[in-house]
C-alpha cells in the first residue's frame, strides 16, 4: 500500500464496500453493527456464525451480501436427516456411449458464499463434513480432491431457542469461525421503519458492487495493512488475560482464547483500517473486533454463569489487564 496506484485502488474498492453497506442497511434496517461486522469477517477471508431469533433478517442479509459482492450464493437448510453427501456432493452413475462411469456431482457447498441455515440441527457427522471443507477449502470424495471456489465463505446461523433435538457445535469446531455475531432485536424506531418497509411495495434488490476477483483483491490488500508491534503485544496480553490461570478473572474461565482468536482480531482490524483509508491498524480497529472474535472462543465457568456474566461483561476487565501490563 506504499504506492499511489495501490492506494487509489484500495480507496476505490473501499468506497464500493461503503456503498454496499449502505444498501444493506437500507434493506436490513436497524442492524448497522451486524452488517459492519459481517462484512469485516468476509473480507478478512473468514467464516461467520450468526446467532439470533427467527424473523430478524439473517437469511435476507446473507443473500443480499452475496449479491452485493457478486458471489455465487447457495443456501442449505440443515436438518437431522441431512447427510454429508447432501452438502459436499456425491458420485453418480452416468452412461455415455453405452458405458457406465462415475461422475462427481457437486453439492451446494460449491458456491462462493454458502448459507448454512440452523447448522446446529444437523448431526455431528454432517457438521464435520462442512467444517472440514471450511478449513481445507476442498472436498475429497472417493479419494479425489475437489477444490472449492475462490473466494469461499460460509455464513452459518443458529437459533438460541428450540434447542431440543439440536447438536451444539463443539468448541473446537466453533473456533473455525472467524467471528460469532449476535443478531439483536431492533429498537422501536427501527421496528417502525421495518414494518413500514416490509408491508408496502417490494424493496429494490442490492446491486452488485464487486465481483469475485475484486473480493480476492481486497482480501490480498488486507494482508498488506501494517499492525505495529505494540498493538500485537496488546492482543497477545489480552489473550493471556482470558486464560483460566489469570489472576484477575481466571475463576470465571474454563478455557481461554487461543492464537486463532488473535489472528481473527488482527485480520478484522486490518479490514477495518483498510476500509477507513488507513495503511496501518489503530487501537480502535482492534477494539471493533475483540468481542466478535472472543465471544465464541472463551468458555466461561459455572461461577460466571451463576453470576450472570458473559464474555462481553469480562472483556473490559481483560482489556484493563492487558493495558496494565503494557504500561
Amino acid at each position: 500500500m506504499s504506492t499511489n496506484p495501490l492506494k487509489a485502488r484500495a480507496a476505490e474498492l473501499a468506497a464500493r464496500v461503503t456503498a454496499l453497506r449502505e444498501e444493506l442497511g437500507r434493506l436490513v434496517i436497524g442492524q448497522e453493527v451486524l452488517i459492519r461486522d459481517l462484512v469485516l469477517g468476509v473480507l478478512a477471508g473468514g467464516h461467520v456464525l450468526l446467532e439470533g431469533l427467527p424473523g430478524l433478517g439473517k437469511t435476507l442479509l446473507v443473500r443480499s451480501l452475496a449479491r452485493g459482492l457478486g458471489l455465487d450464493f447457495s443456501r442449505v437448510q440443515f436438518t437431522p436427516d441431512l447427510m454429508p453427501s447432501d452438502v459436499t456432493g456425491t458420485l453418480v452413475v452416468e452412461e455415455r456411449q453405452g458405458e457406465r462411469a462415475f461422475r462427481f456431482q457437486r453439492g451446494p457447498l460449491f458456491a462462493s458464499l454458502v448459507l448454512a441455515d440452523e447448522i446446529n440441527r444437523a448431526t455431528p457427522k454432517t457438521q464435520s463434513a462442512l467444517l472440514e471443507a471450511m478449513q481445507e477449502a476442498s472436498v475429497t470424495v472417493a479419494g479425489t480432491t475437489h477444490r472449492l471456489p475462490e473466494p469461499f465463505h460460509v455464513v452459518a446461523t443458529q437459533n438460541p431457542i428450540e434447542l431440543e433435538g439440536t447438536f451444539p457445535l463443539p468448541e473446537a469446531q466453533l473456533d473455525r469461525f472467524l467471528f460469532k455475531l449476535e443478531v439483536a432485536q431492533p429498537a422501536v424506531d427501527a421496528m417502525v421503519r421495518i414494518l413500514d418497509a416490509t408491508t408496502g411495495s417490494a424493496p429494490k434488490d442490492v446491486q452488485p458492487q464487486l465481483g469475485p476477483a475484486e473480493v480476492c483483491e481486497l482480501q490480498a490488500m488486507v494482508r498488506q495493512v501494517l499492525c505495529g508491534s505494540h498493538l500485537l503485544r496488546f492482543v497477545a496480553e489480552l489473550l493471556q488475560a482470558t486464560q483460566p490461570t489469570a489472576k484477575e478473572t481466571g475463576r470465571y474461565v474454563r478455557f481461554g482464547a487461543s492464537a486463532r482468536a488473535g489472528q481473527a482480531i488482527v485480520l478484522g482490524a486490518k479490514v477495518h483500517a483498510l476500509l477507513a483509508g488507513r495503511a496501518a491498524v489503530e487501537r480502535q480497529d482492534l477494539e471493533t473486533c475483540l468481542l466478535p472474535a472472543l465471544r465464541h472462543r472463551v468458555l466461561l465457568s459455572f461461577e460466571a454463569e451463576a453470576e450472570g456474566l458473559r464474555v462481553a461483561d469480562l472483556l473490559p476487565r481483560w482489556t484493563a489487564v492487558a493495558e496494565k501490563v503494557l504500561r
